[in-house]
């Protein structure tokens, strides 16, 4: 049987970690968001916004963070494993803020497939910025949009889930998972 990495994408602040934290509460693999680990050990160091003080440090960071993420799901019993966030959400940040980075992160996209992406469209009403997420709602949809285009350069093609609850949302997910894998 083939193993089936499952992840999560949209911009900033679309429903991703409570769906997450959804599918978990049902008995399902999941591999949360590790940018917000990056993010506080950076603040235990004095550091308040890694990514705006040093972005290729953190996506470096994030990039090894997310290699053994994939790597992990690959060895997990479960058939499906599902994953908030991938490795080509670290090329489009990096877009988003105009930075350069090494080949290596797009190396590390195309040796590091994913079997399905779902997509979480920015939505006002839910968007809140905390400590680890700084971005106006404005920048979030343009996050979003690099992201997106980010997956399809890459062959990607995101499946889009419908604003609503988050056990709407969910239940959306594995009836979509149902017809396709």
């Amino acid at each position: 049987m083939q193993k089936n990495i499952i992840v999560l994408i949209g911009g900033p602040g679309t429903g991703k970690s409570s769906i997450i934290n959804e599918l978990t509460d049902k008995g399902f693999c999941c591999y949360p968001e590790i940018s917000r680990e990056i993010t506080l050990e950076a603040k235990k160091n004095g550091i308040d916004q890694l990514f705006l003080e040093d972005p290729l440090l953190f996506s470096q960071l994030l990039l090894e963070g997310r290699q053994k993420q994939f790597d992990a799901a690959n060895q997990e019993p479960h058939l499906n494993v599902f994953i908030d966030r991938g490795l080509p959400d670290i090329l489009a940040y990096m877009h988003f803020a105009k930075q350069e980075y090494p080949v290596h992160f797009t190396t590390s996209c195309q040796k590091h497939k994913y079997t399905k992406i779902f997509m979480l469209p920015p939505w006002e009403a839910i968007y809140k910025i905390d400590d680890a997420r700084y971005e106006t709602y404005e920048q979030a949809q343009e996050v979003h949009q690099h992201i997106v285009d980010t997956y399809k350069s890459f062959g990607y093609t995101p499946i889009e889930v419908p604003k609503d609850t988050i056990e709407n949302r969910t239940a959306f997910i594995l009836n979509a998972l149902k017809h396709e894998l």
